[in-house]
Order: C-alpha cells, then sequence, then structure tokens
C-alpha cells in the first residue's frame, strides 16, 4: 500500500511525440484573415453602439449647451418648413 516508493513514471510514446503537419504561406495567412475579420466583427459590434450612443449624447449636450431640445429644434424646422411653402 506503500505509493511512495514505486519509482519514475515512464514517458507514453505515440500521440504526444506527433505534431501537426506545419501549414504554407496560403493556410497561413488564410487563418490570419479570418482571425483579423473575426475580431473586427466583434470590435465592430462593441464600437458601433458606443458610436452612435456618442453622438446622440453629444447632440443632446450641445443642444442643452444652446438652451433648447430636439423637439423644440424640430417644431423650428416645422414652422420654417411651412412659411417656405406659403411663400411659393
Amino acid at each position: 500500500m506503500n505509493d511512495l516508493h514505486e519509482g519514475p513514471l515512464t514517458p507514453v510514446t505515440g500521440t504526444q511525440t506527433q505534431t501537426a503537419p506545419k501549414l504554407s504561406r496560403r493556410e497561413e495567412r488564410r487563418l490570419r484573415r479570418k482571425r483579423r475579420r473575426q475580431g473586427e466583427e466583434i470590435l465592430g459590434w462593441i464600437l458601433v453602439p458606443l458610436i452612435v450612443f456618442g453622438i446622440y449624447w453629444g447632440v443632446t449636450a450641445g443642444l442643452d449647451f444652446l438652451g433648447t431640445s430636439p423637439s423644440q429644434l424640430w417644431d423650428q424646422l416645422m414652422q420654417v418648413k411651412a412659411m417656405m411653402e406659403k411663400r411659393a
């Protein structure tokens, strides 16, 4: 029952010594492109919503700074449109 003095383990031969065949330049380039596309896709799913939110926040903050709001701006644009239609 004393397992401490059995001796060193012998390495298993076979599957451990086999290495994958080296990829050709064309296959390496294909894998790099595939990884880059996946990375760009992930980055896009993260950055696009942040950019859209940032633009919205920037426009809202700018209009707040000017003392107006998007709805008031829209109403004023519709009034100008109505005036231009009456003129024509």
